[in-house]
């Protein structure tokens, strides 16, 4: 059994790792396509908010409709896989601004059929352990949204070939999780999307405070990474090195994941949220600020930040499905996630207009807010959770 686990949990993660890599493939050809195309900045951002706000109408479809409960997990994923790699590849049959918009929201709008799914698969092989196994998730999810900036390192590749590329990747992915990848013996029923019980929900402390954080956590996320590779390509001078430098800044927060999950599970998921998101809120005060020192300082206070910026991801559902009515699980986490994807759309919009009008000290300082309220809310949960075990005890 715990080798059965084991495996299926490094040929999700792995799937993971590839059927993502649609996700910032633009941001990573960014540098192209405003010549090519002669974008603006406001239509720059665009092309990674429409991602967000597909991936919202994608999760809010399959919730109402009940399909993430009708098609097994597994062979959701290699629906949603192929359909994103789809929708990335005909932008460069098409080679236009416009019609790349409506393709990045389909991109997104099928990417809600690999990433949740995913999640509830490897969930189905754990119990014991689920705070590590998801952080290996999301640690996988994190490398595969770094790949794109991987392939256009390579140097010499024009954005077409990367486009392509992360297609295939996001496809072999959904392969992968479909041919080799078997249910778990704990699969967990989650009900459909009932929006008339989002008020029962809501009136539950524990979610709402698990939901301040989570929305802290995104406001900050999204916008980290999808102006990443532009700030380093300010700070280095060099596209290239810029997006080598930013997929390894992004790739670190895969060991940032599976360190939360293991504090998660050994103390508590409301104290592994606090600690990371301290740490990154503080990295996105200073790193802004480093734009001129050299470039050593700036690259190690962004690996920090990578570390940091997603490793309470994991932890945010797993206090929703620990704490919520079995029953209402679906509605809840439909309602958290698709708030917080909404949230990204603010910040991954405004860094690029702060960093026009005072610098990007200012356009990253902008993100901090997010983790500071997060942790509170962590901080708040934690008492109460450990006020509950004494009231027991």
């Amino acid at each position: 059994m715990e080798f059965d686990q084991r495996r299926q949990l490094q040929l999700l993660a792995a799937a993971l790792v590839f059927s993502m890599s649609t996700w910032f493939s633009t941001a990573a050809v960014l540098g192209q396509l405003r010549t090519v195309w002669e974008l603006s900045s406001a239509q720059a951002s665009w092309l990674t908010i429409l991602v967000q706000i597909g991936f919202v109408a994608g999760a809010l479809t399959t919730s109402a409709t009940n399909i993430a409960d009708r098609i097994p997990p597994l062979r959701l994923i290699f629906y949603g896989s192929l359909g994103a790699a789809v929708a990335n590849g005909l932008i460069v049959v098409f080679d236009n601004y416009w019609s790349a918009a409506i393709l990045r929201f389909l991109t997104g709008a099928f990417l809600a059929a690999v990433y949740p799914p995913a999640l509830k698969a490897m969930s189905a092989w754990f119990i014991k352990g689920r705070g590590l196994a998801l952080g290996v998730m999301i640690g996988a999810l994190t490398v595969g949204s770094a790949l794109p900036h991987f392939l256009n390192g390579l140097g010499g590749v024009d954005w077409q070939l990367t486009m392509l590329g992360t297609s295939f990747l996001t496809l072999l992915g959904g392969t992968v999780a479909v041919v080799f990848g078997q249910p778990g013996p704990h699969g967990i029923a989650s009900a459909p999307f009932d929006p008339s019980q989002i008020r029962t929900i809501m009136q539950d402390r524990k979610f709402r405070l698990a939901s301040i954080g989570y929305f802290g956590h995104m406001w900050e996320l999204f916008a980290m990474w999808a102006w990443i590779a532009a700030f380093y390509s300010d700070v280095l001078g060099n596209d290239r090195q810029a997006s080598f430098v930013t997929f390894v800044v992004m790739g670190a927060g895969a060991g940032g994941s599976v360190y939360a999950g293991l504090v998660s599970d050994r103390r508590s998921r409301s104290d592994a949220a606090a600690q990371a998101m301290k740490a990154s809120g503080l990295l996105a005060l200073v790193t802004g600020f480093l734009v001129d020192a050299p470039a050593p300082v700036v690259i190690g206070a962004g690996l920090i930040w990578g570390f940091w910026v997603v490793a309470d991801s994991a932890q945010f559902s797993a206090i929703v499905t620990e704490t919520c009515p079995k029953a209402y699980v679906g509605t809840a986490l439909t309602v958290q996630l698709a708030a917080g994807f909404v949230l990204t759309v603010f910040t991954i919009f405004l860094v690029p207009v702060i960093r026009d009008a005072a610098g990007w000290g200012w356009a990253f300082a902008l993100l901090a807010p997010g983790p500071a309220i997060g942790t509170l809310a962590m901080r708040a949960l934690g008492r109460d959770e450990r006020e509950a075990a004494l009231a027991v005890g």
